[in-house]
């Protein structure tokens, strides 16, 4: 068994005990564990509490799973399986948790958990999808034959675990929603210093002003390809790996999601808060393999 990796540092057990990658490996999350329900409940209490009077509410664990379920699979709300509560329920306790924002503090809380965050190495890019449906938020995919699609941008740490999404149409381009993504950090981030700087790396697609300009705004330690710029050196070897491999791995794990994928919901706040769902999951997974390995 070999050595567990993570970006460039060595997770490394407590134990003087080499631990698989498999057992590291947390299977697909369709349904709540107890322990993320242990977070999930604690954001209700504080966000959603039961009503004092009235009709007792359904399940909230059950609703819970079956919007893991719906995210998951991208169906409709009207094709969940029988075994979760009826789907009118579903849509309308989502409704009311996406005005609440659950979906953006469960994030946050996870965040919080786990701690370390890689604030030293940051990545950022946005990937382009379809919007079958319409709605707000949309806009011509020029990578599509101009039909309706969506596009989220998505900050990165160092490990690729994500730190802020923002959504806009699919003709936006990626350099107007750098800002709004360095604005819309899940946690507060802590203000870089000499001693401890903080990269952004960014594609071609951000060498221009604004990007500059935003990368600049925020402190950061700029590092754009530019425009032209030759791969390799006279060499014909790469001088130095990049780092933007972190931010696209990640969109692909996002577009694992089916509903994020192919968006169908037409409120963009809605498709907004299975992004932020993902996400969350995506830091309850590092949670688990931190808490093997301590």
């Amino acid at each position: 068994m070999s050595e567990i990796r993570r970006g460039k540092k060595e997770l490394r057990p407590t134990q003087d005990v080499l631990i698989s990658e498999k057992a590291l490996t947390l299977p697909t999350i369709w349904s709540l564990s107890d322990a993320l329900w242990d977070k999930v409940i604690t954001v209700l209490a504080e966000l959603d509490p039961p009503k004092r009077q009235g009709r007792k509410r359904s399940d909230p664990r059950a609703i819970f799973n079956a919007i893991c379920f719906r995210l998951r699979t991208g169906c409709q709300w009207n094709h969940l399986p029988r075994e979760f509560p009826d789907d009118s329920t579903v849509h309308r306790t989502f409704q009311r948790w996406v005005s609440l924002d659950v979906f953006q503090r469960i994030w946050a809380l996870l965040v919080e958990t786990c701690g370390d965050v890689g604030w030293e190495w940051q990545a950022a890019d946005g990937a382009m999808g379809k919007a079958r449906l319409g709605g707000d938020a949309i806009g011509p995919n020029p990578t599509d034959r101009g039909k309706n699609g969506t596009k989220r941008s998505v900050l990165v740490e160092a490990s690729g675990e994500p730190l802020a999404v923002v959504i806009a149409g699919a003709n936006v381009h990626d350099t107007k929603l750098l800002d709004a993504t360095l604005q819309a950090l899940i946690v507060e981030r802590p203000n870089p210093t000499p001693e401890e700087p903080q990269h952004l790396c960014l594609d071609k697609g951000y060498d221009n002003p604004t990007g500059w300009a935003a990368t600049e705004k925020y402190g950061y330690i700029p590092h754009i390809r530019r425009i032209g710029e030759e791969k390799w050196d006279e060499t014909k070897e790469k001088r130095h790996p990049a780092r933007r491999w972190v931010v696209e791995r990640t969109l692909a794990w996002l577009s694992k999601c089916r509903a994020l994928l192919v968006r169908y919901d037409k409120k963009s706040t809605n498709f907004l808060a299975l992004i932020q769902l993902a996400c969350a999951l995506l830091w309850y997974r590092r949670l688990y393999r931190l808490s093997i390995l301590r």
